[in-house]
């Protein structure tokens, strides 16, 4: 008798220990995280948000976009916990956040190959950056300028808020100057995403914008970038983007605050985990490194 209940003793232990640790696990991961910004990641950051809610059912995570300027503005706030943005905060804005007693730190989560897109009928495959920039800047406005057909360009561009929009202005319009006098023509039509930017070229032949490769389908060619006119001109890929040889890569990042909570924290491990680097490469981004 005194063997049964010794042996009953050593079972029961066990198991309680094992509800008390799932119970304190279950508990860590519960609560709720506000992810806002950049509508290049919208996407990228609904997807992770799914499966890891898949995997923590007591966490609740909500991704809206709105530009990276939005979520940067919303971190600085402190009206959301993480900020996606398609370019890098200024410092400017990190002296912002760290004023309103929200200091934040910097987290590459993907990388981005930003695709120059024309039509398909397009004979156009190949341009320079100092091209780019003349066709964004108005100065080159007509496709027989550049070995196509006798016809007006088209420019699409993102809105002012975009990450996308700044990042572009910098590296090609202004050919890496930040601080550079060139703008975007007044004739570039402005649209609110990169998905608005896929369709108007997929239906205007003499139309040319810019968005992430994971925008890119059939109905869209991609131009090939050089740096000069002795090339070499490299389409954008995830191998160009991961050897630096495709010169219009970005990385993709988040912003969360210095001391994130236990769930926050939990949820950046899985984003940059393998399995949330597969579905940076399952939505047609660029995994942080190359699977082996």
């Amino acid at each position: 008798m005194k063997k049964k209940i010794l042996y009953f003793a050593v079972i029961i232990i066990p198991v309680f220990l094992i509800f008390a640790n799932c119970n304190a696990q279950a508990k860590q991961l519960s609560g709720s995280i506000q992810i806002k910004g950049s509508d290049t990641m919208v996407n990228l950051g609904q997807g992770w948000a799914e499966q890891f809610m898949e995997k923590n059912p007591d966490a609740s995570i909500a991704v809206t976009g709105g530009g990276s300027g939005t979520g940067i503005a919303a971190i600085i706030n402190g009206t959301c916990d993480i900020a996606q943005s398609s370019r890098a905060m200024k410092q400017q804005e990190l002296d912002a956040a760290k004023k309103n007693g929200r200091e934040v730190q910097e987290v590459e989560t993907a990388i981005d190959a930003l695709a120059v897109i024309v039509n398909p009928a397009n004979p156009v495959s190949q341009l320079t950056i100092e091209q780019l920039s003349g066709i964004f800047t108005g100065t080159v406005t007509n496709w027989k300028e550049l070995g196509g057909a006798d016809q007006p360009i088209l420019m699409l561009s993102r809105e002012r808020n975009s990450g996308t929009h700044v990042y572009f202005l910098e590296h090609i319009v202004r050919k890496g100057n930040e601080k550079g006098p060139e703008e975007y023509s007044p004739k570039a039509l402005m649209l609110p995403s990169s998905q608005a930017i896929s369709d108007e070229v997929a239906q205007s032949v003499s139309a040319i914008g810019y968005v992430g490769i994971g925008y890119v389908s059939n109905r869209q060619k991609k131009i090939a970038v050089g740096k000069s006119a002795e090339g070499p001109f490299v389409l954008p890929s995830i191998d160009t983007a991961l050897d630096k040889t495709y010169p219009i890569a970005r990385g993709l990042f988040m912003y969360i605050p210095k001391n994130p909570s236990a769930l926050v924290k939990s949820f950046m491990d899985f984003v940059l985990s393998d399995f949330g680097q597969e579905i940076v490469q399952q939505m047609d981004f660029v995994p942080l490194r190359k699977k082996s």
